[in-house]
C-alpha cells in the first residue's frame, strides 16, 4: 500500500516541515482512525515528497512515533501502524476465553522462539534469564508466579528482535488479565504446576542459550500443551 487513504498531509507553503510537524500529522491521522491498526505506511521516499521534507526528517518522525507505540518499522518490510483503540482492546480482551488465547499463543509463540534462538543477543539472553530467576523466586504464589510468568513469557518476544511481535505479546499479556483467566489460574496454579511449568521454563531458556532450534521449539510446543491440557481439566471439559 504506497498511499494514504482519507488523510493529506498539511499544505505547505514555503516553510521547512520539521520532523514535529510530520509526527502531529500521522498522529493525528493515526489517531482520528484515518491510518488504521495494520496499514502499511508509504515508504519514506513517497513520504517526503508528500510532506515536502527531507527522508531524515520522514525517518526521525517515524522514529517518534514509534517510541509512542503506534508505529512499528521493520527492516526490509516498512512502517506499520500498530496503534489500536482502547475500547477495542478492552472488548476484545474480555471476549476472549482462556482457551481461545492459548489457541493464540499457539499461533505466536512457536515462531517467537524460533526468532529468539535465531537473533537473541548477549545483552538479550541476560534479561531472559534475569526473568526466569524472578519466575523461580515466585514461590507459590499463584499471583506472583503468574506476574513473573507473564513477564519472562514478553522477554521471550523482545528476544525475537521483532517490536511487532514483542507488541503482538503484550496484547496477549492484556487478556491473561481478564477475569476468567484470573479464575482458571487459581485453580490451575497449585505448587506442583508451579513447580513443573518453571522446569518447563529453565529448559526453553537453556535451549535457547545454546540455540538449539528443534529442541526450543518442541519445548515451547510441549509447554504450551501443557498449559491447555491444564485449562480444559479446570473447565471440567473432556
Amino acid at each position: 500500500m504506497n498511499q494514504l487513504h482519507s488523510f493529506d498531509p498539511a499544505t505547505v507553503n514555503g516553510f521547512t516541515v520539521s520532523s514535529a510537524n510530520i509526527v502531529v500529522e500521522l498522529r493525528q491521522a493515526i489517531l482520528r482512525g484515518d491510518l488504521v491498526f495494520g496499514q502499511k505506511l508509504p515508504p519514506e521516499r513517497l513520504l517526503a515528497l508528500q510532506f515536502g521534507a527531507s527522508r531524515n526528517t520522514v525517518r526521525e518522525a517515524l522514529r517518534q512515533l514509534e517510541e509512542n507505540d503506534l508505529v512499528s518499522r521493520r527492516v526490509g518490510s516498512g512502517t506499520y501502524v500498530i496503534y489500536r483503540d482502547t475500547n477495542d482492546r478492552d472488548d476484545a480482551a474480555d471476549a476472549t476465553s482462556p482457551l481461545e488465547l492459548i489457541e493464540v499463543r499457539f499461533a505466536v509463540e512457536p515462531n517467537m522462539t524460533r526468532l529468539a534462538v535465531q537473533n537473541a543477543g548477549a545483552r538479550d539472553l541476560e534479561r531472559l534469564e534475569e526473568a526466569l530467576i524472578n519466575l523461580e523466586k515466585a514461590g507459590d504464589d499463584p499471583k506472583r508466579f503468574s506476574r513473573a510468568d507473564e513477564a519472562f513469557h514478553l522477554c521471550l518476544a523482545e528476544c525475537s528482535r521483532n517490536p511487532l511481535m514483542a507488541w503482538l505479546y503484550k496484547q496477549v499479556n492484556e487478556v491473561r488479565g481478564n477475569t476468567l483467566w484470573f479464575e482458571a489460574r487459581e485453580k490451575i496454579l497449585t505448587p506442583a504446576r508451579i513447580a513443573e511449568y518453571n522446569r518447563e521454563h529453565r529448559q526453553l531458556y537453556e535451549a535457547i542459550r545454546r540455540r538449539e532450534m528443534d529442541n526450543a521449539l518442541s519445548l515451547i510446543n510441549d509447554h504450551l500443551n501443557d498449559a491447555r491440557t491444564d485449562l480444559i481439566g479446570a473447565n471440567g471439559e473432556s
